[in-house]
């Protein structure tokens, strides 16, 4: 009967301390939610991602001249309106190639596919839309003469209503 018992007791004890050496393995390299290894690792993980480095802005065309928008905005742009078959448009750090298009209404329109910028300049302003975003990005862009000395933009149209006159 002796021997029974402390076979008894001593299959609790082992099987007892078997569980409580699982238990502290177990912690030290679980991936549970709330265990403290998982955390450093996430936090490391997004510190990471968070130091990304910003591609370089572009510099400003060479010989561009500076439009001045609505809201503080300003865009460059580099060519010659009335006769270049494609601009060069500086627009938030940017290089845009502009493509002249066709139009019927007589303004000057420069459009990019691949970008979807498209700059639509009539006489009195320029404005500057994204096909991505379906929206307006600028608008009432003009040079400091169109400005100051109410100058019609440098655009096809403007030689085509002086014709017209």
């Amino acid at each position: 009967m002796k021997k029974l018992c402390m076979s008894a007791i001593l299959a609790m004890f082992s099987v007892s301390a078997l569980q409580i050496a699982q238990a502290a393995t177990s912690n030290t390299t679980s991936h549970h939610p709330l265990s403290p290894y998982h955390h450093y690792k996430k936090k490391v993980y997004r510190k990471a991602k968070k130091v990304a480095v910003a591609p370089a802005a572009q510099p400003i065309p060479e010989g561009a001249e500076t439009w001045q928008c609505a809201d503080h905005q300003t865009m460059y742009i580099a060519g010659n309106m009335k006769r270049d078959a494609v601009l060069t448009m500086h627009w938030d750090g940017k290089n845009y190639k502009l493509p002249r298009q066709q139009t019927t209404t007589g303004a000057d329109r420069f459009h990019d596919v691949a970008s979807g910028m498209d700059l639509v300049v009539i006489p009195d302003k320029g404005m500057l839309f994204s096909d991505k975003s379906g929206e307006r990005i600028a608008d009432d862009c003009k040079t400091s003469a169109m400005a100051h000395e109410n100058i019609a933009a440098p655009t096809q149209s403007s030689i085509l209503l002086k014709a017209g006159k």
